[in-house]
């Protein structure tokens, strides 16, 4: 069961929207590689602003995700797509639905 979480909000450069875009859903091979992320979206809010939100069992899957390639690779480009740093809030899954 998920009981916590992180929600990323991420808001691109001008011009750089579709960029980062696809830089998050190239993400998910990445997050599918996470045995410790039982849940991983990557979401448009709006024009410029994205959000991952993900989920885990406990804080070493949290640990292990914020550590992980995908951090790494969105810090790694950020000064090239990101009008401001990442907003990253850890928060408290109270419930969940996992399946269809």
């Amino acid at each position: 069961m998920v009981k916590i979480g992180l929600l990323a909000r991420i808001v691109a450069k001008p011009g750089k929207e579709e960029e980062v875009a696809a830089f998050l859903a190239g993400a998910l091979p990445l997050a599918e590689r996470e045995e410790g992320t039982t849940v991983w979206f990557a979401i448009r809010l709006g024009q410029h602003e994205f959000g991952i939100f993900d989920a885990f069992p406990d804080a070493a899957g949290q640990r292990a995700h914020l550590e992980g390639p995908i951090a790494a690779a969105l810090m790694a480009r950020a000064d090239e797509l990101l009008a401001e740093p990442p907003r990253i809030d850890k928060v408290e899954v109270l419930a969940a639905k996992l399946h269809g």
